[in-house]
């Protein structure tokens, strides 16, 4: 794919793989938690379920692809629930790695959740599910921004705060 290609709606292959390595993510996160307690895993659900619902209504609105198909296909459901916000909003707010704590979280809970129950009873089925979950996490996530969608994403060119913070390299050589 030529990387000089930014998409006003993205295909659905991209839309369907994104969402199924996230769901993947969650649905892992959810068995390891369920090991541990049944209230537990509700809670961690209802943690992600107000995340996807603060990224629907805060960050989604202001987004260019609002009412279009982003990467995640979340433009298009943000304009089923939400009026469009100012999109000059997303392009002047700063992201910081505190701001990344509660996704950070979405996976570290059920990491930290995996290796105490290895600790107090080693299981296969758990190792093998938290090694799944970790490369999902992160060489999973990894591909599916870095190839799939924000290399090819328009908000990006207009102004991206996750992009200034994942890249401040390419920030710092912009304002030079």
């Amino acid at each position: 794919m030529n990387v000089s290609i930014k998409y006003d709606n993205y295909p659905w292959r991209i839309v369907l793989l994104s969402n199924a390595v996230s769901i993947s993510i969650y649905g892992l996160g959810f068995f390891i938690m369920f090991q541990a307690s049944r209230i537990i895993s509700i809670f961690y659900l209802i943690y992600i379920l107000a995340l996807e619902y603060r990224l629907l209504k805060y960050h989604c609105t202001t987004c260019f692809y609002w009412g279009k198909v982003c990467g995640f296909g979340k433009g298009r459901i943000s304009s089923w629930f939400f009026l469009k916000g100012d999109i000059s909003k997303i392009c002047s707010n700063e992201m910081s790695w505190k701001d990344m704590i509660p996704d950070l979280l979405v996976s570290l809970f059920p990491f930290v959740t995996g290796i105490v129950l290895l600790v107090f009873e080693f299981d296969y089925t758990i190792l093998i599910i938290l090694i799944l979950f970790m490369f999902l996490t992160t060489v999973g996530n990894g591909f599916i921004r870095g190839k799939l969608t924000c290399r090819y994403c328009k908000q990006k060119e207009l102004g991206c705060p996750a992009d200034k913070l994942f890249n401040k390299s390419n920030a710092a050589k912009e304002v030079k």
